[in-house]
């Protein structure tokens, strides 16, 4: 094996394949980065068995061939390289590495003890990148991060003909998120458990090119695969990753049909202000939200400690209303809306309040939707 290949974009390809490697990987070889040379250029691919990497680029080859190092060391070696060419070539047991006067040489791992990576799933569909991207972040605000409840550490993607819904929750709180995209069957109906901190790496690296195909296998309870694709620098970049096992909680039906008080703010004033209140607020304890006469008073902290009050101004339709939110959970769902405006929607205090956008331009847009329910806490007194 032995070519030559443009710094920026092996270093950067590298680092997109190593990003998945397993911290406490349960065998060496799962801790290496498979280097293919070959016909279609250079293959960098990753594999612990749940999630797989790989990316295709440019490269000019002399000698095909593959080898197995680490992936972080290579990592941290193309990271610090200056910006010349890189050559790399096997020599003996060893892979060397050379740009400008620098060289390392790696030790090999043996290439037929890795896992064979698997093929991508036959393609469901594609999406705008960007909006794929952002639309991920919007959901995964609210996925739980518990390893004792796996099924709520996903994010369900629900797709029906020409949307998909991608749906989160950790009990306390709920995201929805809607948008557009193209599928390959105009019918198609099918629904998916995502690993979270997978899906939403993986929608945040593939936004260099315009679009993303999303492949989708299901082929039974543990056994399903979903796999991305989308342009990368210097050439092609997909991923797979096993579905979570087990049956997400029916929440749909807990956004609420009604509204008795509707609350619409400003997004940055109030995210300011529910800021500086929590600086009082004591570890697992609410912030109050009283909602009255136009004005929207946020209070924190009780007794001999500190305390803190602030009011925004508000529009508000309905009855009076007092209830209490965990103060960090409340700006998560604020920040994770796009409008400037938010809705504040409730039936009663005791329970969860419903955040969406407001603005004008975006009211009809029913495929670019995000709602985020949060349920409420227990005031102290």
């Amino acid at each position: 094996m032995k070519f030559r290949v443009d710094r920026d974009v092996f270093a950067d390809a590298v680092a997109w394949a190593a990003r998945s490697l397993p911290v406490r990987p349960s065998a060496p070889v799962l801790a290496g980065l498979l280097i293919e040379a070959g016909d279609e250029g250079l293959v960098l691919s990753t594999f612990d068995y749940e999630t797989s990497a790989r990316a295709t680029l440019q490269a000019d080859v002399s000698d095909e061939g593959s080898a197995l190092v680490s992936g972080r060391l290579l990592a941290d070696i193309c990271r610090s390289l200056p910006a010349k060419p890189v050559d790399v070539m096997i020599d003996g047991s060893r892979v060397s590495l050379t740009c400008g006067s620098a060289r390392f040489s790696l030790q090999t791992m043996p290439v037929e003890d890795y896992p064979s990576i698997p093929s991508m799933p036959a393609a469901t569909g594609t999406v705008s990148s960007d909006a794929f991207a952002h639309a991920v972040s919007q959901a995964v605000t609210a996925a739980g991060r518990d390893d004792m409840l796996p099924v709520l550490t996903g994010v369900r993607i629900e797709i029906e003909g020409d949307t998909i819904a991608l749906l989160a929750t950790d009990r306390f709180r709920l995201a929805q998120r809607e948008l557009a995209w193209n599928p390959g069957q105009p019918d198609a109906s099918v629904a998916a458990l995502v690993p979270a901190k997978v899906l939403g790496d993986t929608a945040k690296s593939l936004t260099a090119g315009p679009e993303v195909t999303i492949a989708l296998s299901a082929t039974g309870a543990g056994d399903g695969l979903i796999g991305f694709e989308g342009s990368g620098p210097g050439g092609v970049r997909r991923t797979t990753t096993r579905l979570l096992d087990g049956e997400f909680p029916k929440v749909r039906s807990l956004f609420p049909t009604e509204k008795l008080t509707v609350a619409k703010l400003d997004k940055a004033s109030l995210i300011e202000s529910l800021k500086r209140v929590s600086l009082v607020a004591e570890r697992n304890t609410a912030v109050q939200l009283a909602f009255k006469d136009g004005v929207l008073v946020l209070d924190a902290g009780s007794g001999d400690e500190a305390q803190a009050s602030e009011s925004v101004e508000a529009q508000i339709e309905g009855e009076d209303l007092v209830t209490g939110f965990n103060p960090q959970f409340l700006l998560d769902g604020l920040g994770a809306v796009d409008e400037a405006v938010v809705e504040l929607a409730f039936t009663q205090a005791s329970k969860p309040v419903v955040i969406t956008g407001t603005d004008d331009e975006s009211a009809s847009d029913t495929a670019g939707s995000f709602r985020y329910l949060l349920m409420p806490r227990r005031l102290l007194g």
